[in-house]
């Protein structure tokens, strides 16, 4: 398995590549914002460690041009900043998970390996269909009678979710762990935020309305009748 860290501190950089080197990765490690931006673009990884606040080109930049490119990479943001504004940024722009600093080693080499079991995954099913919602997971596109709708690989994963468990409740703290990888704080709104965005894109301009709210359980996708 190859990664890629994106980090400008010395000592944060090398303490990560010595421990997932150590751990069985090949790992590279690009000291700013314009090397790692290059290698991430050129170069083909299972996995990528991208810090937020870089010289020259910063994390934020570099997540927004591989999605934009198509590159669906699993990435870990590392941030000095736990901001829910900064972390919904982040997860909107297409990041997988992320990772406040200080963090212990540990907990990232935990992250690391469950976002390469997910990117690795064996998908059962090509097609999800849920009234005129199709979800196609081989193309990685979404439409709505017959529209294509643009969603970040955050909303993509999250709709994915919903649409496997269709006319289930799904809570938030469910929610968190399978999608973002991360225990629910019942103080971030981060979850309801990106619902709110998925069904904006999903559900505003169309009817039947799908993703429903149950106050106090948590969310389903199904169609009104059904539920």
């Amino acid at each position: 398995m190859r990664i890629l860290i994106t980090e400008d501190e010395t000592k944060t950089g090398e303490y990560l590549r010595q421990g997932l080197s150590e751990a069985g990765f090949a790992v590279e490690l690009a000291r700013n914002g314009r090397d790692g931006q290059h290698l991430a673009m050129t170069e083909t990884y299972d996995l990528i460690i991208l810090d937020v606040m870089l010289p020259q080109v910063d994390g934020w930049s570099i997540l927004r041009s591989l999605r934009d490119a198509g590159h669906q990479v699993p990435v870990l943001l590392l941030t000095a900043r736990g901001d829910v504004d900064d972390r919904v940024k982040g997860l909107e722009l297409g990041a997988d998970d992320y990772l406040v600093k200080p963090f212990a080693f540990a907990e990232l080499l935990a992250r690391v390996r469950t976002l390469l079991r997910r990117a690795t995954a064996p998908v059962a099913e090509t097609r999800l269909v849920v009234a005129d919602l199709e979800l196609d997971l081989m193309r990685r596109r979404v439409t709505r009678a017959g529209r294509r709708l643009s969603l970040t690989a955050k909303e993509f994963n999250l709709l994915e979710l919903f649409m496997r468990h269709q006319g289930e409740v799904l809570t938030r703290s469910l929610i968190a762990s399978l999608v973002w990888d991360m225990n629910f704080n019942s103080d971030s709104n981060i979850i309801d935020v990106a619902i709110r965005r998925l069904r904006a894109k999903i559900d505003d301009d169309f009817e039947p309305k799908l993703i429903q709210t149950l106050r106090g359980m948590g969310y389903l996708l199904d169609v009104p009748n059904k539920v």
